[in-house]
């Protein structure tokens, strides 16, 4: 691509220096020079200095090229379709070529690997701050791919390469972990619309942190999927104390209890034995709920059922949930 032509602005236009770019487009002034220098979508003047000046229309062309490569369009395409070379082309949510981690690339710094156009998107609209556009390609993503496929491909490979870039670098992008983690469970909250009052009534799933676990979004999610398959479920979240946890489990007697622990030191086997030995129900027809223990903390244990990611957990609770109801048919027949 030919460099854009440097011209003298007209006087009194209005003019802003590289660092000034950067800010306004919530990337880094090495960034915004990587894009002049390899895509050819710079400043159309400089100083006598060989300082460059970016115009509003080279603003422009920035923010293009910024919301392209959001949906997942590469750099060097939306540098072209930045400058109006080419009618933009569709997304096509396939795998694409494990990016660099040089400036201006996928991630701005975060090795991503082979991951879908989309998360590449996702990242990029997070390091920007960037939070309406993090918030449309979220909501698509979730709306398109499902929330199961959503989470695995596209979100968590976003969240942990926030994380693993804060914990190698600790000053830097601990504000894009925590922007990003919002906005998805924004997101996760918008994916479907809440069950009428006398479906959510039925066999539920109580969802819960261990009392010293404050890492929720796995279970957000987790309450979002059973949300979308017409599951009812009762999500509490952060760090819920142990005797309001059997509290609230006695109070709605669930099918499933699924407690999740990030770290071995939050996991609390003698919790989960707690809620499995509780009972409820007619005398006849006692039960007590199934508990899922969820998370990485319960590794190594042999603490009750032990899914495997999202999708094996969300089959879980459903295997469960039509078991009950085969159960509650049988003794409905037997009663007769």
């Amino acid at each position: 691509m030919n460099r854009t032509t440097q011209t003298a602005q007209e006087p009194g236009e209005a003019s802003f220096s590289t660092g000034e770019v950067a800010r306004r487009l919530g990337v880094s002034p090495t960034t915004v020079r990587s894009w002049d220098r390899r895509y050819g979508i710079g400043a159309g003047t400089r100083t006598q200095g060989s300082h460059r000046r970016w115009s509003p229309q080279d603003m422009a062309r920035l923010e293009r090229m910024c919301g392209l490569t959001a949906t997942g369009v590469p750099p060097a395409e939306a540098a072209r379709l930045a400058v109006g070379s080419l009618p933009p082309p569709p997304v096509v949510p396939s795998p694409a070529p494990a990016p660099t981690s040089a400036g201006g690339r996928a991630g701005e710094g975060m090795r991503l690997g082979g991951v879908r156009a989309e998360c590449r998107g996702v990242v990029r609209a997070a390091l920007r701050l960037d939070a309406g556009a993090l918030d449309e390609l979220l909501t698509t993503v979730i709306r398109d791919l499902g929330l199961v496929t959503a989470w695995t491909e596209v979100i968590m490979p976003a969240l942990h390469a926030a994380g693993r870039k804060w914990e190698g670098e600790p000053d830097r992008y601990v504000e894009v972990e925590h922007f990003l983690s919002w906005h998805v469970s924004g997101a996760l909250r918008r994916a479907g619309p809440p069950l009428p009052p006398g479906k959510s009534r039925g066999a539920v799933t109580l969802l819960a942190c261990a009392p010293q676990e404050n890492h929720t979004l796995p279970l957000e999610v987790l309450a979002a999927s059973l949300t979308e398959r017409a599951l009812p479920v009762r999500m509490f979240g952060a760090a819920l104390p142990a005797e309001s946890l059997l509290g609230a489990v006695e109070r709605t007697g669930p099918v499933v209890v699924g407690l999740w622990a990030q770290s071995r030191a939050t996991a609390d086997r003698t919790l989960a034995d707690r809620v499995a030995d509780l009972r409820w129900g007619p005398q006849g027809a006692r039960r007590k709920p199934s508990v899922l223990a969820l998370g990485p903390g319960w590794s190594g244990t042999s603490a009750h059922v032990r899914p495997h990611g999202l999708a094996e957990a969300v089959a879980t609770v459903e295997a469960r949930v039509a078991q009950h109801h085969r159960g509650r048919r049988r003794h409905s027949t037997a009663s007769r």
